[in-house]
């Protein structure tokens, strides 16, 4: 809880969750389709697909943070990174950040090493991620920002 001074000099107490940052990516191939995870949340008794993302190791580039957890969560090692987007997740209770990569090449290394991460890993169309969105499929703040921003720049750059 923190003590929040806003309008008038009031008080209010407010909820806060501080988290470390994490990093993660959007892993696309050849044939525009993009690396993901079907996992459930068991806080929202969820499941849906999310990009691999996690946190950032002390003393940890958050590009190499980002491969490490693509190959840990899916045993796909990601080619060369590029940034795609910061996001706050959930500015108005915590303090969360996440950045955000996204490479076109992807080698497979073996199994995922963190198996529990997900219930399986797919290689879904780029172009299916609005039907996905609008389904329920991808609910994620950070893999629907990830996905539907991957989606637009894709997009304009075939129009």
């Amino acid at each position: 809880m923190a003590d929040v001074e806003i309008t008038g000099g009031r008080h209010l107490q407010h909820r806060l969750i501080r988290s470390a940052a994490g990093a993660g990516a959007v892993v696309m191939d050849d044939q525009q389709r993009v690396l993901l995870e079907w996992r459930h949340r068991f806080i929202t008794d969820t499941w849906a697909y999310e990009i691999p993302i996690g946190g950032i190791h002390d003393g940890e580039d958050a590009a190499a943070a980002a491969a490490r957890e693509v190959e840990e969560e899916t045993g796909w090692r990601p080619g060369e990174l590029r940034p795609l987007l910061y996001a706050q997740p959930s500015p108005g209770i915590s303090d969360s950040e996440h950045h955000i990569f996204i490479t076109d090449t992807a080698e497979h290394v073996g199994q995922p090493t963190e198996d529990w991460e997900a219930e399986r890993i797919d290689w879904v169309p780029l172009a299916s991620v609005p039907e996905l969105v609008a389904r329920r499929d991808i609910v994620s703040g950070t893999s629907l920002n990830a996905l539907l921003y991957a989606f637009a720049i894709r997009h304009a750059a075939n129009s």
